[in-house]
């Protein structure tokens, strides 16, 4: 499954980024950002691919936020709140990137955004691939 290989690509490499330590470079920090957004933008659509697959979302079209909340109600994810954080953290990436920002991100990915990314993956190959 093409999404399923791009979101572990993704995480791979975001795994990689996150192992970088302070002081970052302008391009470090950059990329660490970028690499979470594309891991995340990977997880969701992947979510929706296998919701759909599986019968439970059958929305053409569906924002990130409901489909973090199906795939909580579906059992495929266990803390929809960290998961609604992780979404707002790439939203405030978007919108309003700021090296402030950026760096409370990375601290995020290190601590416990990674620990999520793995969960996810950790369940869709036990349960729904």
């Amino acid at each position: 499954m093409k999404k399923w290989d791009n979101f572990c690509r993704a995480l791979a490499n975001l795994k990689e980024g996150a192992k970088l330590e302070e002081p970052y470079s302008v391009v470090e920090l950059t990329g660490i950002v970028c690499l979470f957004t594309i891991c995340f933008e990977q997880a969701w659509k992947l979510m929706k691919e296998v919701l759909e697959n599986h019968g439970r979302f059958d929305q053409k079209t569906g924002s990130p936020r409901a489909i973090i909340k199906m795939a909580y109600q579906c059992g495929m994810i266990d803390q929809c709140e960290d998961w609604l954080d992780l979404l707002e953290s790439r939203n405030i990436l978007a919108h309003t990137y700021t090296e402030k920002q950026a760096l409370y991100v990375i601290g995020m990915v290190k601590s416990s955004y990674v620990a999520l990314f793995d969960e996810l993956k950790a369940e869709l190959e036990k349960n729904w691939l």
